[in-house]
């Protein structure tokens, strides 16, 4: 079998989290996402109703997609499913994922054995990151890291347009990096770790800490006096207002990056970084300090070849990159 033939048009996209389930179809030489819906994930009703939402989604988007192709179900090739891990890709095991209380479960094959098709299964930060590479920010270069800037960071390796897995299936931790050997405690158990400051809580965390120690901010106006309410949306809309302090956060939180992105490009070297999430919404206030503290700590002939830029896909990129995955592995190319 060959890719685009007329039996094989299209793969289900799966793209599993914590807060949502996201699922779509892509046809199988790339394009625009169809059927595209998203539901709540609702973990806490235990790992069967999580399953079934799945695969009552998958059914629901083919049922669309081929009705509206005009064409059968066995125009659907297979599912790929993007989920946190870390993962047995292998195995198609999810081995823990604290957002889900999951241990040693095995997603991928009670997919299958529901819809009746073939699954693959990744990483989510590696298929967000696949997909920006594949239709995305990255259509066209060779080597691409992602960031996911969420309720922690997340992070994927493209380099010759494949994923890079490491030896254990956990390359990517970007978010894990060291930064500050003597920070703050992460819950991985590390001190320091990047997602303790430019995680989404962690911009949250950052401000209010600003606030008690005496800063003056609308911020505080915005919550009505509650620290506790403040999150980076919060702050990327003040910023936006014209805040000064809300700015200086948000600047504080370019150069955490910036010293993160720099030791990345000085290791791997690659063409391009993106960096998804919705703190970059904050545009030019985020990415020129991010830049600036990228040429300042980066080797210059590596940081003048790597372009830093936002995602494209926002809101379908795990979708499509977990497409690619499946397409990888049973077409051997993207």
């Amino acid at each position: 079998m060959t890719p685009g033939t007329a039996e094989k048009k299209w793969i289900v996209g799966v793209d599993l989290g914590g807060t949502n389930i996201v699922v779509g179809l892509v046809p199988i030489e790339g394009g625009e996402v169809l059927g595209f819906r998203t539901v709540p994930t609702e973990s806490v009703r235990g790992a069967k109703f999580v399953v079934d939402r799945i695969v009552s989604l998958v059914e629901a988007a083919i049922t669309e997609v081929t009705a509206a192709q005009g064409t059968s179900r066995a125009a659907v090739a297979g599912v790929g499913i993007g989920s946190p891990g870390p993962l047995d890709r292998k195995t198609g095991t999810v081995i823990n994922t604290p957002n889900l209380g999951w241990r040693n479960f095995p997603l991928r094959d009670l997919v299958a054995n529901q819809v009746k098709l073939p699954c693959a299964l990744d990483n989510d930060a590696n298929c967000a990151t696949y997909g920006e590479w594949w239709l995305g920010a990255g259509r066209g270069v060779s080597s691409l890291v992602g960031l996911t800037l969420g309720t922690g960071i997340g992070g994927g390796i493209v380099l010759d347009g494949q994923i890079y897995h490491g030896c254990s299936d956990v390359a990517g931790e970007i978010g894990h990096m060291t930064i500050d050997s003597n920070g703050r405690k992460c819950k991985c158990g590390n001190y320091g770790c990047l997602e303790q400051y430019a995680s989404g809580p962690a911009i949250a965390l950052r401000a209010a800490e600003g606030i008690e120690a005496g800063a003056e901010t609308s911020l505080v106006e915005m919550v009505d006096g509650k620290l506790e309410d403040i999150t980076a949306a919060t702050v990327y809309e003040a910023t936006v207002q014209g805040d000064p302090y809300a700015a200086e956060v948000m600047k504080d939180t370019a150069r955490f990056l910036g010293a993160g992105v720099a030791s990345i490009i000085n290791i791997l070297n690659p063409e391009m970084v993106v960096i998804a999430g919705g703190v970059t919404r904050a545009g030019d206030t985020l990415f020129e300090p991010l830049r600036a503290e990228v040429r300042r700590r980066a080797f210059r002939s590596a940081q003048e070849c790597c372009k830093i830029v936002p995602a494209e896909l926002p809101g379908t990129a795990g979708v499509v990159g977990a497409a690619a995955v499946f397409k990888l592995e049973n077409y051997g190319a993207v």
